[in-house]
């Protein structure tokens, strides 16, 4: 008997990486999910692969900054599943930082609020009515960053993420009377299949030398944490902060080594 079974889960951004895995992850603990993803071909390959290993997955394409296709999305997962009791809000924008502040383009701001803070709001909005009728097992999982605790660049994406963690603590306080828990997932540095098709996989190897437990994280890493949030092993949390970084934010590796260096030279 898994966690979630007779659950139904609604993951955003669930094409490729953490939402991926999170989808994965939650099929195999017995969850009906929806695959959302603002690329539909994303989206059909994760759930036709959940179900031929054997889970219960459906196909959704969405954009969360558009509330039509949220309400849309919403609507089908409780039409197919007969419920909604956890929604993973984990789709996002990542816009580069331009060489100097002032040349940050209004666009590219926007858009990192647009998906991450907005559509985290369209989102939780459009689920709570039907979390809230999921008699007790109503949750709400946002990911979030460990970009809203220090610099790691990434300016927009940062202050994005960090108003996720003010939104996270507020509808917690607010959806608790109705039985609905809202926590969030801080993710370090975690290999995705990004790094490698952008030719970077080799700069994770620098990376994990600043974290203490000596690597950076999987999307596998990030599903436990999501599905344990989301799990009534988790009945008594809500509105926390989960880091899932390795160490992270408790180190300064590398000023320690600096100093060593510095020491011994």
């Amino acid at each position: 008997m898994g966690r979630f079974d007779g659950y139904g889960v609604l993951v955003t951004g669930a094409g490729q990486g953490i939402g991926e895995a999170a989808a994965r992850r939650f099929a195999g603990e017995g969850g009906s999910v929806l695959v959302t993803d603002i690329v539909p071909e994303r989206a059909d390959r994760v759930a036709e692969a959940i179900i031929t290993s054997g889970g219960t997955a459906e196909p959704y394409a969405c954009d969360v900054a558009d509330q039509a296709a949220v309400d849309g999305a919403v609507a089908f997962a409780v039409e197919r599943f007969g419920s909604l009791d956890v929604l993973v809000n984990n789709a996002y924008s990542c816009a580069a930082d331009p060489e100097r502040f002032e040349e940050f383009e209004d666009t590219a701001w926007y858009r990192d609020f647009e998906v991450t803070v907005h559509g985290t709001m369209r989102c939780s909005r459009a689920a709570l009515p039907h979390l809230a009728a999921a008699d007790g097992r109503g949750a709400i999982v946002n990911v979030g960053s460990v970009n809203s605790e220090a610099y790691h660049g990434c300016t927009a994406y940062s202050a994005a993420k960090a108003a996720l963690v003010g939104f996270t603590r507020t509808l917690a306080v607010q959806a608790a009377p109705r039985g609905v828990r809202v926590n969030l997932v801080q993710p370090g540095t975690t290999h995705t299949a990004g790094w490698d098709q952008r030719g970077q996989s080799h700069v994770l190897a620098h990376l994990a030398r600043h974290y203490p437990l000596g690597r950076v994280g999987t999307p596998e890493d990030m599903a436990a944490a999501i599905t344990f949030l989301a799990s009534r092993d988790a009945s008594w949390i809500t509105g926390v902060t989960l880091p899932v970084d390795g160490g992270l934010l408790v180190s300064n590796l590398g000023m320690n080594q600096a100093f060593d260096e510095d020491a011994v030279g």
